[in-house]
């Protein structure tokens, strides 16, 4: 029986590559990197017998054609690593190839034969022969390179001479990159990555309404130093937009509002224009560059929210009807969530048989504000609209504009949120709003940083929102608040807070069993005493210097849980790779009491002494310790100290 076309070209072929890491899903989505990172890919790659096998990882920006080459490394048991930097923004791609390396096995039984004393003549003719079969295969040019090394092996040399010349680290380094064609297998996928800018890993965000800082944008400006001052980068915006009138909500989300009520931000839209049009109080377009401008000046990149939904009176009612459902009786379909009632908002129908158009006009918002300087981006719950839609609007926008950061506001089933993060959002949020006991907290945060999830899904942890004010915080007075904070910051490279109302400690629900705030500034201003002296302002500004100074807590993948024999007490260290920068954190989770326990530290992975003394730094004190062996003893007061951010340090 003849044997198939595709056999005969595979007949040569003999490594199997598989096990690939990293990839998400097959290599269906893309791993995310930041500028700078080195991209550690490992393989399974073997073959039958012991010949010898040449690995090399090929990469390339997606559009550029021409491959990069490095060689991969042998690790144990048929595990291969290489690894690459990616330099620029944008999307990436990676693949595999390897072949039996003739050459290399000859040489390495050479240098065997050699040893054992045998007569080499013959394998000096091997090797001139295999060098010969690969010059064959190259240009003319290449192959001249060759020649010198072929004569010399057949030459009347010595057995010296002829060692020496078969030993050559050039001449195995030039075989290596010519292999026989015919014999490369190489890994049938070009396996992708998202590589962002840094502020993508490792941010910390604090949003604030504009309307309650005494006006507009120029009046909010005089905020920016407070907020720079407390050692935040983002400084993120609910929206901007124009609000309907129409059914618009009162205080406290009354369903009638008082004349003087300015509704919610998140109702967007009216006869001053829709999602590409600034709420006439808050300024014009030239008072909103200013405000980017002079935040610019105090450190802070402005990021917007994006929330795709409509009032009744967006201009998009009238211009495109039929992005709207429509019921029976004549009338637009607005939000609910039955028995809720949510009548100032109407959401957008994207089963629309114009569904064309009314992608192509959302993506253009996201232009839109882009072109006026904003390239950080909130989006209000992504889970309420097609995946595929933001599958096709990142990628295209990030095609375009390679910076942009996405942050998946996604309060929903883990795997839709992880989905959307693989879809392309940079940043998502998390269930840390309520996981607040020590078990939850870690296997959760395991589950983030030490699984496949970590890959493509990076999150950003969140105490409060204006929408979330957990019962921990309601009930748990200025500890509470001391806790979540420090949780988020140092469990979390890139955390946020919903301010002034974090740091004052806004702490009273509209109703008992709500997470919604009495006096919610989603509908209506609020004047904020910013100098109490209880606020949290001081120790804020401390948690941010200390994450800004230490390497090891401007990246998720270095946390490790340790013991404390307490439950209330949750320990966990996080690390550079070269353990130059090692931070351990122990926290009180009770904010009603004092609590101890032994904390128990793995010396030798955290590049410790396991004979010697070392020191802990506390960096939220400045108080310093000197501890022996793997036990120390412990001991937090929530209203004092409800935690500790210890630098280790080896003794002097």
């Amino acid at each position: 029986m003849k044997m198939p076309e595709s056999s005969l070209a595979q007949g040569r072929k003999r490594v199997i590559i598989e096990g690939v890491t990293p990839q998400v899903d097959c290599g269906r989505f893309a791993v995310k990197r930041v500028v700078g990172d080195h991209v550690e890919v490992q393989a399974d790659i073997y073959a039958d017998g012991h010949d010898q096998i040449s690995a090399w990882l090929l990469y390339r920006r997606e559009e550029e054609r021409r491959w990069q080459e490095t060689p991969m490394r042998p690790l144990v048991n048929d595990r291969w690593q290489g690894s690459f930097e990616v330099k620029q923004l944008g999307r990436y791609r990676y693949t595999l190839q390897a072949w039996v390396d003739a050459f290399g096995t000859w040489r390495r039984d050479l240098q065997k034969r050699v040893a054992a004393g045998q007569d080499v003549t013959l394998q000096f003719l091997i090797g001139a022969k295999l060098i010969e079969e690969a010059a064959a295969n190259l240009k003319h040019s290449e192959a001249s390179h060759l020649e010198s090394w072929i004569h010399q092996l057949r030459g009347e040399g010595g057995e010296e001479t002829k060692l020496r010349v078969a030993l050559d680290e050039d001449l195995a380094t030039l075989m290596a990159r010519y292999p026989h064609k015919d014999r490369v297998v190489r890994l049938d996928q070009e396996l992708p990555i998202m590589v962002d800018r840094e502020r993508a890993r490792f941010s910390a965000w604090y949003e604030m309404f504009p309307h309650s800082c005494g006006g507009g944008f120029k009046e909010a400006e005089s905020r920016l130093p407070y907020v720079a001052e407390m050692g935040f980068d983002i400084l993120y915006l609910p929206p901007i937009h124009p609000i309907g009138h129409t059914h618009r909500k009162g205080k406290n989300n009354r369903p009638a509002a008082d004349k003087d009520d300015v509704g919610s931000p998140w109702a967007i839209g009216s006869d001053e224009g829709g999602h590409k049009a600034i709420h006439a109080e808050l300024g014009t377009f030239d008072d909103f560059r200013a405000f980017i401008t002079k935040a610019r000046e105090h450190g802070l990149e402005i990021a917007l929210d994006i929330a795709f939904q409509c009032s009744p009176d967006h201009p998009y009612v009238k211009e495109h009807p039929q992005w709207f459902h429509w019921r029976p009786d004549g009338t637009i379909q607005y939000a609910e969530n039955p028995p809720k009632k949510y009548e100032d908002i109407y959401p957008l129908d994207f089963e629309t048989a114009d569904w064309q158009a009314l992608w192509e006009e959302l993506k253009s918002v996201f232009v839109f504000w882009i072109e006026h300087d904003v390239h950080i981006f909130r989006v209000d719950n992504p889970h309420t609209k097609p995946l595929r839609f933001w599958e096709w609007l990142i990628t295209d926008i990030k095609r375009q504009y390679p910076d942009v950061i996405f942050l998946s506001e996604a309060f929903t089933r883990p795997k839709v949120m992880y989905q959307l993060a693989k879809l392309g959002f940079s940043q998502s949020y998390t269930y840390f709003t309520w996981r607040n006991a020590r078990w939850d907290l870690t296997e959760y945060f395991t589950e983030l940083t030490q699984t496949e999830v970590r890959e493509f899904f990076r999150p950003n942890l969140w105490p409060n929102t204006p929408d979330i004010l957990h019962e921990y915080l309601q009930t748990g007075g200025r500890p509470a608040f001391m806790i979540r904070l420090i949780l988020a910051a140092t469990l979390g490279a890139n955390y946020g807070i919903y301010g002034p109302a974090f740091e004052l400690c806004e702490h009273v629900p509209r109703e008992s069993g709500s997470e919604e705030y009495l006096d919610s500034e989603k509908y209506q201003i609020r004047y904020w005493d910013l100098d109490r002296p209880d606020s949290l302002r001081p120790l804020i500004a401390r948690i941010n210097r200390i994450r800004r100074q230490n390497p090891a807590l401007q990246s998720d993948w270095g946390l490790k849980f340790h013991s404390t024999g307490n439950d209330q007490l949750i320990a966990y260290s996080k690390s550079t790779e070269a353990l130059d920068n090692v931070i351990v954190v122990v926290v009180n989770l009770d904010p009603y009491n004092p609590q101890s326990g032994w904390l128990h530290l793995p010396l030798q992975e955290l590049g410790l002494p396991t004979q010697a003394s070392y020191h802990a730094h506390d960096l939220l004190t400045g108080a310093r310790y000197t501890w022996h062996g793997a036990h120390n003893y412990v001991a937090l007061n929530p209203y004092s100290q409800p935690a500790h951010v210890f630098s280790m340090q080896k003794s002097t």
